[in-house]
């Protein structure tokens, strides 16, 4: 009985999941590196509410100046929504990525229609970056990349 719960406790902790969004930091050789700032969020191609899925920055740093300061600094994030997201959200924030590729999952409850998936990047002593990735569910993948703060940013979509 006891094996069966745990199972049960295993399924229902999986969050579901539409898709997957991988976004790359790329390895930059500056003389002060900064981890960037990044936020990721998905809104319908016509226009309409943006829904954040993913915020990484210094959620570690409090006091007079914590890490939510330069959120702002995500622009485009930042006016689309952003600024009236609690932080730190559950399933949302998290800590600044060194360089390397990174999953985020999709929606599960992602309607078939039209939309844009967009990843801002901000670095302290850097620059800022917007990548956007049209996407049209159902479809298999989509993808765009980055110049400069961001590297290749793709969408699967089961």
């Amino acid at each position: 009985m006891r094996k069966s719960l745990i199972l049960v406790a295993g399924v229902v902790a999986t969050p579901a999941s539409a898709g997957t969004l991988t976004v790359t930091v790329p390895r930059l050789s500056v003389a002060e590196y900064h981890k960037p700032y990044v936020a990721a969020w998905i809104e319908p191609a016509a226009g309409g509410a943006a829904r954040t899925l993913a915020v990484w920055y210094d959620v570690k740093k409090k006091g007079n100046e914590p890490g939510t300061k330069w959120l702002a600094d995500l622009r485009t994030w930042w006016r689309k929504g952003g600024r009236s997201l609690n932080l730190a959200a559950d399933g949302v924030s998290g800590a600044t990525r060194a360089p390397g590729a990174y999953r985020i999952p999709l929606p599960a409850d992602l309607r078939p229609g039209a939309y844009v998936v967009h990843v801002e990047a901000a670095r302290e002593s850097g620059g800022r970056e917007l990548v956007s990735v049209p996407l049209s569910v159902p479809v298999r993948d989509a993808s765009a990349a980055g110049r400069s703060e961001l590297g290749a940013v793709s969408v699967t979509v089961r």
